[in-house]
């Protein structure tokens, strides 16, 4: 056997290895290399529009929010990058929205036609499968309705975007990497001004903001709509809580949207009103994760960025390609909350109990993303003390868009110095993975203890 094979065998049994003792470790190893091959990409002169490279540092910034599907920029899509670039970008962006282990593990299936039971570990960690059997069906589900989105969407674009272009293929390739980089909820724009010239076009951002929020509910939701569409007292826990916690936030977020922007003349304040209603429902649906605006973030009142901030930190649905620490996880301690102050013992909604690990698993998940934004704002404020503009609550907001991966952004992360950039950007990668991902990842022991000690209250409050 020669040296190449040897080496090939010895790394197909530790990816093995690792596939069975420690999936999540795996994703995260193969998650960032994905990012450092786009990186490479994106530094090479023909990704620039200039012909000459965006820097290694800028690169691996593009690359870590195309494939985390964020959408922070430090170089404009649209003019900066050249047509390669821009397909490099694109190409992050579908791997990160399908999820690199469910690619692992359709490519698997392609060629051996028959899903492994490493594939299968592996997908599940990424598609928030509820068992090994579910896996194949998801993934047939991921890849069915991302391209069956994605494809309706270019439809729907084209024509618009041929009434705005006089050049056919520029107007075909920009209603494609609209279609994908909504449904991904990336929030990238491949023309100068992005979405500006549409704020008020019905045509535009209607299908761009449907896109982002069946990209945001999850793939799990789509499994179950799809098994039980007609019978909605039929569905999951999860795709009930998903489904009312996205409409009540929708509906807080437009009218919060309304009262704060109204009168903004940088904002909704010049538009008619039909067309500040058409943003405040936009603007509802991508401040959660989706990204995209018709108007400068910065242009906003800042308590709007406030409301944003929480926005952004609850982010979309579970398994899907939504950032923050995703709906269910609010609502859930939403719940837990309400039946605390109500006395009761157990977690309930929709008549079911809501189990006390899943409520310990939602605060570690919100307390672990809190303490990343915290801490992340303190790294950036300090990096950038020295700068003019970097207030507090740009910083802040910034930082929960990168942990969030939702892309909206104050100018921050373009007007940042290089080190600023890579903590946003290792923020963005740790938001992309999942927090609880990450913990079981460098989790060192996760053996179970037999003796338990005693218990004994301690005062809350």
């Amino acid at each position: 056997m020669s040296e190449r094979s040897q080496a090939g065998e010895v790394m197909r049994a530790w990816i093995d290895q690792q596939a069975f003792q420690a999936p999540a470790r795996l994703a995260l190893v193969v998650f960032a290399a994905v990012i450092v091959v786009i990186a490479g990409l994106l530094a090479l002169p023909a990704s620039s529009s200039t012909g000459e490279s965006i820097g290694i540092v800028n690169a691996l910034f593009t690359a870590t929010s195309a494939v985390c599907v964020t959408g922070l920029t430090v170089v404009d899509t649209g003019t900066d990058l050249s047509f390669f670039g821009q397909a490099v970008v694109l190409a992050g962006i579908k791997i990160g929205g399908l999820g690199i282990m469910s690619i692992a593990a359709l490519l698997g299936l392609a060629v051996s036609r028959r899903l492994g039971l490493t594939q299968r570990l592996l997908a599940q960690d990424e598609s928030r499968a509820t068992g090994l059997g579910d896996v194949r069906s998801h993934l047939k589900a991921i890849v069915i309705i991302s391209a069956a989105v994605e494809a309706a969407l270019t439809v729907i674009l084209l024509p618009r975007l041929l009434l705005h272009h006089e050049n056919v293929g520029v107007a075909v390739w920009e209603s494609f990497f609209y279609a994908i980089s909504a449904f991904n909820n990336a929030g990238f724009v491949p023309a100068e001004g992005g979405l500006t010239p549409f704020a008020s076009d019905v045509w535009m951002l209607l299908p761009i903001a449907t896109g982002v929020l069946i990209g945001s509910l999850g793939f799990p939701v789509y499994v179950a709509l799809l098994r039980g569409w007609r019978r909605p007292s039929k569905w999951p826990l999860h795709t009930k809580l998903t489904l009312a916690g996205t409409g009540i936030l929708g509906t807080i977020s437009v009218a919060v949207m309304g009262i704060f922007e109204w009168r903004n003349a940088d904002t909704l304040g010049g538009l008619g009103t039909p067309e500040k209603f058409l943003n405040m429902v936009f603007m509802s649906i991508n401040q959660r994760s989706g990204g995209f605006s018709t108007f400068a973030s910065g242009a906003t009142q800042e308590h709007t960025w406030l409301f944003e901030d929480v926005m952004m930190f609850i982010g979309g649905g579970s398994g899907g390609t939504a950032g923050g620490i995703r709906v269910t996880t609010f609502v859930v301690i939403v719940l837990a909350m309400v039946a605390e102050i109500r006395g009761r013992r157990d977690v309930e909604a929709y008549g079911k109990r809501i189990g006390t690990e899943v409520v310990r698993v939602a605060i570690s998940v919100f307390m672990f993303g809190l303490i990343t934004v915290v801490i992340g704002t303190v790294i950036v404020l300090m990096q950038t003390s020295h700068l003019e503009g970097f207030t507090l609550d740009r910083v802040l907001y910034d930082v929960i868009s990168a942990y969030a991966t939702c892309g909206l952004s104050t100018g921050v992360a373009m007007e940042a110095p290089d080190p600023a950039k890579l903590t946003l950007t290792v923020l963005m990668y740790m938001g992309r993975i999942g927090s609880m991902t990450l913990a079981a990842a460098l989790a060192l022991n996760n053996q179970l203890r037999v003796i338990r000690l005693p218990s004994e209250r301690p005062i809350i409050g």
